[in-house]
């Protein structure tokens, strides 16, 4: 299971449409709004990394409202 933490920017007006978008893409597990630099934190789970760049890239960034993300793998030691 590959697991990532999606960083996203808002456009200003549109983010309660946009987060109830992330919120039901398949793939996304939790998404909370926060202050600060960044708009939105997003929890993405998927099989592998070619599933988790399909949700980020034609899932997430194509909704209406999101103009930006970082999108941070989770790593083990």
């Amino acid at each position: 299971m590959v697991k990532a933490f999606l960083l996203i920017k808002l456009v200003p007006g549109l983010e309660s449409d946009a987060l109830s978008q992330i919120r039901a893409t398949s793939g996304i597990a939790d998404i909370n709004l926060v202050f600060g630099q960044w708009d939105a934190i997003a929890i993405a789970e998927a099989k592998t990394i070619f599933e988790l760049t399909k949700i980020v890239v034609s899932e997430v960034r194509g909704i209406q409202g999101v103009q930006d993300t970082t999108t941070l793998l989770q790593a083990e030691l």
